[in-house]
């Protein structure tokens, strides 16, 4: 669904509790593709039908692991996980909106994949995969970056489900929301992000999330390389017309 520059992207099976499918990443890759394309889309929300963000991958798919060789088996972890980075690392800022009910497993990396979560102080968090004896799948090293080792030894190894308020504790977001508001919070932040101009958005996004593997100095030459190509832009030129004109400024991704 499409309004107003947001694109908004549903997880569409509510009756397995949005479990998610290899298919899944699949599309959510095209569609990153095809969002990367397009000057008029300037925001993504991820959302979910039903009670439940996600409950992560579908335990069917997890018993297919069972009796794999293992290059098919790694090959295909691998394909699933560059599908969870080039979401990750769309060119637009995205939101998931996580209402009250669980977000688990492969659902909470694919939340933390986008650049914000509004999340319903209901919402219930866990990593259950050593349940199953396996090891979080493309995401010890995400959460880790995020919330430090110990937090995440404590969320990986125990295997333990945590509230909204446990889990804004690890780090893994910055505030929970009311659930009665949770969706007018994920429009207010759209609302601002469209009216931002979308190309400067998107190379802050870029510095932000590249540099964070960089040395400081290889950095901090990603952020001059990367903010020359803004000053020809005539979003760049319209920021300081307004600015001087004393007027609100009319962008258009150009």
């Amino acid at each position: 669904q499409e309004e107003d520059k947001v694109l908004r992207l549903t997880l569409n099976r509510a009756e397995r509790r949005n479990s998610l499918t290899p298919e899944t990443l699949f599309e959510l890759r095209e569609i990153g593709e095809m969002v990367n394309g397009r000057s008029d889309i300037w925001a993504v929300v991820v959302a979910a039908a039903g009670d439940h963000f996600s409950v992560g991958f579908d335990v069917s798919v997890i018993g297919q692991m069972i009796g794999q060789e293992r290059e098919p088996y790694e090959n295909n972890l691998r394909e699933l996980q560059q599908c969870l980075d080039a979401f990750e690392a769309l060119q637009k800022p995205t939101v998931a909106k996580i209402q009250g009910g669980y977000c688990l497993g492969g659902g909470l990396l694919l939340a933390l994949c986008c650049d914000f979560q509004v999340v319903s102080e209901t919402a219930v968090f866990g990593l259950p995969e050593v349940k199953r004896s396996i090891a979080v799948v493309m995401g010890t090293q995400r959460l880790t970056r995020l919330a430090g080792i110990n937090a995440t030894k404590e969320m990986i190894l125990l295997a333990d489900t945590f509230s909204a308020a446990q889990a804004m504790q690890y780090g893994l977001f910055e505030r929970t929301t009311p659930d009665a508001e949770v969706e007018t919070t994920v429009s207010t932040l759209t609302d601002k992000l469209v009216k931002l101009p979308p190309k400067a958005v998107n190379v802050a996004k870029q510095i932000i999330n590249e540099g964070a593997t960089l040395s400081l100095r290889d950095s901090q030459e990603l952020e001059i390389e990367r903010q020359f190509g803004l000053l020809k832009t005539a979003d760049f030129q319209e920021a300081i017309a307004s600015f001087f004109e004393k007027r609100p400024p009319q962008y258009k991704n150009q």
